[in-house]
């Protein structure tokens, strides 16, 4: 009934693994129809070499189940919330890809030090707060949603699709599943260039407003010019 929503999904997850953000089983893309209120996810634990449409499970935005024989990936409550609090987001996506993941370990936003960074962020990659004993203990994956959705008060998450969950890793997203996986192939690389920008200047300032606005803006927001038009 939801076959072109499990394809999708499925390419995205296949295409996470060919970008080599993820070993193992370690991640997943989910992605929604948001008309039917229908969200198609990752199975729990199944290598991406393993993945065909017919696994991925569909939930409604309460988590029941609607069609699919397998578990749902471990991380579905946190994409739900997601999805129930950033109505404009159509897909999201989790790794532990090493450089993001290395930033959320150390509890630090990645700071916009150039053009790269800013043609597609609108700003430093913003971290979670550490999350509590309580809050880990009790639907600890709800409880992750939450503190994304919390630190993204007074932003807008489709100008910062992404973010890196303290002592834990990344989630990014998009209008897509297809752009979720697209915005975590660049958020590993500008996490990589930061940490190297670090390493050659320790105490390297951030890009100019001016300049972030410039690189951001060409390319997103109603006075876009990059690229070609569409008709």
């Amino acid at each position: 009934m939801y076959g072109e929503l499990a394809r999708a999904v499925c390419r995205a997850n296949i295409e996470l693994a060919a970008q080599k953000l993820v070993i193992c089983s370690w991640g997943n893309v989910s992605g929604i129809d948001r008309q039917a209120g229908v969200v198609a996810i990752k199975p729990s634990g199944v290598a991406y070499d393993e993945l065909t449409p017919d696994k991925m499970v569909m939930l409604d935005l309460d988590g029941n189940i609607i069609e699919g024989e397998l578990r749902p990936s471990s991380d579905t409550p946190t994409h739900l919330e997601l999805y129930r609090s950033f109505e404009a987001i159509g897909g999201i996506c989790h790794t532990h890809s090493p450089g993001a993941t290395m930033w959320a370990q150390a509890c630090r936003e990645i700071p916009c030090f150039g053009t790269t960074h800013a043609d597609y962020f609108y700003g430093p990659i913003p971290v979670t707060e550490t999350m509590t004993k309580e809050q880990v203990e009790s639907d600890y994956e709800l409880n992750t949603g939450r503190v994304i959705v919390q630190r993204f008060i007074g932003m807008d998450p489709m100008q910062m699709p992404a973010v890196l969950v303290a002592n834990h890793g990344p989630f990014t997203w998009g209008a897509t599943a297809k752009d979720a996986v697209k915005s975590a192939v660049v958020l590993e690389s500008i996490a990589e260039m930061a940490l190297g920008t670090i390493t050659i200047n320790p105490n390297q300032n951030g890009i100019s407003q001016v300049l972030l606005d410039k690189h951001y803006l060409r390319k997103h927001g109603k006075d876009a010019y990059y690229g070609q038009k569409k008709e």
